[in-house]
């Protein structure tokens, strides 16, 4: 076809890939950051120590499940290339 006129503005060339990664990880840490923390709120009778085990073993579940379960196998997009 030819060049492309030098200046019309293209997007995909201007914004950097990274910064969608990043965006991504930041909200699944907010996700399931206050996810977890509503969960274990809602149990009773829990101990500090026992608490802040659930918040992050459910935190970590929320990281499994997106990256490897929903990303990996559902979506079929691989997290490095």
């Amino acid at each position: 076809m030819g060049k492309a006129n030098p200046y019309i503005h293209i997007p995909k060339e201007s914004w950097p890939n990274w910064t969608w990664y990043a965006i991504e990880c930041v909200a699944l840490i907010v996700i399931a950051f206050l996810a977890s923390v509503k969960i274990t709120n809602s149990i009773e009778g829990l101990t500090p120590e026992i608490h802040n085990y659930l918040i992050t073993g459910i935190f970590g579940t929320f990281f499994l499940v997106w990256y490897v379960v929903i990303r990996g196998l559902i979506l079929k997009k691989k997290i490095l290339k």
